[in-house]
């Protein structure tokens, strides 16, 4: 619902869950690398969206956030 209509490939599936739904098994995605992806989509990147706080860089997607995009249209 989040992705709906904003450069999004429609009607697609992306990955694979076990029988249950209970764990990826296919093209695992982290909620990092969701962020990541709507960030590129707002035109912000998020590898220089970073604060300074108790003398470490913090970003919104930490270290480990990829843009994916298989997904964009």
């Amino acid at each position: 619902m989040w992705l709906a209509g904003g450069a999004i490939k429609g009607g697609m599936t992306y990955g694979a869950t076990d029988d249950f739904g209970f764990k990826a098994v296919e093209k695992p995605v982290h909620v990092h690398d969701i962020h990541a992806t709507i960030l590129h989509l707002m035109g912000i990147d998020h590898l220089k969206l970073t604060y300074r706080y108790s003398g470490r860089d913090f970003r919104l997607t930490d270290v480990a956030g990829n843009v994916l995009h298989e997904i964009l249209a």
